[in-house]
């Protein structure tokens, strides 16, 4: 599978500009690849995957990022690694624009997303983000 810079699904989750690069469909469920764009301010408080990892590569501008009790703001080619299990977080800060490839194993999180970027307006009901989430088996702590 080849996927050009121009494609993919475009969505905005919780304030987060994302696209899904490649989805579980495309790749025997294995992952999920998004590029996200963000400015800064733009952030996902403190939760827990029981069932996927992430790992977040920063390609400009600056994240930081908080990993059970570890926190640190990661730069152009810094990577992070968030298993499953321990709660973490992510903030854009600095004053540019932040872009970052996320790794998601294994795949499954694709309809939670395109769920959440249906809230029409930001910021959302946290009540009802927390609620989606759940289903997938995310806790907000």
């Amino acid at each position: 599978m080849i996927k050009q810079s121009n494609e993919g699904k475009k969505q905005i989750v919780l304030g987060d500009n994302q696209v899904v690069k490649l989805t579980g469909k495309e790749t025997n469920g294995q992952f999920l690849l998004i590029e996200q764009e963000d400015s800064p301010g733009v952030c996902i408080p403190m939760h827990i995957h029981h069932n996927e990892d992430e790992t977040f590569k920063v390609i400009q501008g600056e994240l930081k990022i908080t990993i059970g009790q570890q926190t640190q703001i990661l730069k152009s080619g810094d990577i992070a690694f968030c298993p499953r299990g321990i709660p973490h977080s992510w903030e854009v800060v600095g004053s540019k624009k932040m872009k970052s490839i996320l790794l998601i194993t294994p795949s499954g999180l694709e309809p939670m997303f395109e769920e959440l970027s249906l809230l029409d307006k930001f910021p959302p009901n946290f009540t009802k983000v927390a609620s989606i989430a759940k289903k997938y088996d995310i806790d907000f702590v």
